[in-house]
């Protein structure tokens, strides 16, 4: 009897599902950009990247304070807003990108060390952050006493409508800002890499270092460009999840980061369209799942799909890697 009620559920909410889904899924598979982009040319899976959406987020907000925004009605002056809101995040996540590979990644690259201290870094610098903007950042910029560091910035800005009805199938206008922001990204960094003097030098780093670097490409330049873009990608994401959701804290990129790796690791880990794919398939599984099982198995239907591909698809659902890209 309660399978059936499942059933019923799921087919009552399979349009809501799709449509949060997908939603849900472009952010993922934003943030997931800046973990393939980093393998694919290092080989590093940069945990820290978690902190670096995060610290868009709060970039976002202090947009929002600085600025005195308390609502936002639809149409275009409210996408023109979220643009700002996505170049502003993307800036800031970009350039902490920037400083944490000079800070906690490069000097460990000069002097050859292992992956698993490059591993180590990662998630020293993760933890770092996360303290520095619960005890520090977080409580100067809003006024707060240091021990509430940890608790949510929220705040109301967005008037939600209805900009497609076409039966069950609703779509409000920020899920459809989100959803076509995460498309138009994805599109130019794929063109961007493809076709661009710098997207070739990274697609050459990641192929062949050792030749890249006979070649009179700077792998340093190359490196740096790759978390700049991987981190603004994370912003972008960042203005975007705060457009759906509307509040954020010092911990905020853990689980969403969490998730992002697995969507990237469902892609294919590396594959820059695969980080789309697989994002926008994790939104949805999650969705559904919530719909036949309940919310409160939200989490495990995701964690669950990272280990069955791990198991049975180790290289993704496209598979074919940065690395192993034509140059």
């Amino acid at each position: 009897m309660k399978a059936t009620h499942n059933v019923h559920n799921f087919l009552e909410q399979f349009w809501p599902s799709t449509v949060d889904g997908l939603a849900l899924g472009s952010i993922y598979a934003l943030i997931a950009l800046g973990y393939t982009m980093v393998y694919g040319v290092l080989r590093l899976i940069n945990f820290a990247h978690s902190e670096i959406f995060m610290i868009g987020t709060m970039a976002v907000i202090g947009a929002l304070h600085a600025l005195g925004v308390s609502s936002l009605y639809g149409g275009l002056g409210l996408v023109g807003f979220v643009i700002v809101l996505a170049f502003l995040a993307g800036l800031a996540s970009g350039a902490s990108a920037v400083v944490l590979e000079l800070v906690a990644y490069r000097p460990l690259r000069k002097k050859g060390a292992s992956r698993l201290a490059a591993l180590i870094s990662a998630i020293g610098a993760s933890l770092f952050l996360q303290q520095l903007f619960a005890r520090i950042v977080i409580p100067e910029a809003f006024d707060l006493p240091k021990e509430k560091g940890a608790l949510p910035v929220q705040g109301h800005f967005v008037e939600r409508d209805n900009v497609i009805e076409i039966g069950d199938l609703v779509i409000s206008n920020d899920k459809l800002i989100i959803f076509v922001g995460a498309i138009l990204m994805m599109v130019a960094l794929d063109q961007f890499v493809n076709r661009t003097r710098l997207g070739r030098g990274i697609r050459a780093t990641a192929q062949d270092p050792e030749t890249a670097v006979l070649m009179g490409v700077n792998i340093d330049r190359i490196v740096t460009a790759t978390f700049a873009i991987g981190g603004a990608m994370a912003g972008v994401a960042a203005a975007l999840f705060m457009l759906r959701f509307e509040e954020a804290k010092f911990d905020v990129g853990f689980l969403l980061g969490i998730k992002a790796f697995t969507a990237a690791v469902l892609g294919g880990i590396g594959n820059l369209r695969g980080a789309l794919a697989g994002g926008l398939v994790l939104g949805l599984v999650e969705m559904y799942g919530a719909a036949l099982f309940g919310t409160q198995w939200q989490h495990v239907i995701a964690f669950s799909v990272l280990v069955l591909v791990l198991m049975f698809r180790p290289t993704g659902i496209l598979g074919e890697s940065l690395q192993q890209a034509r140059a």
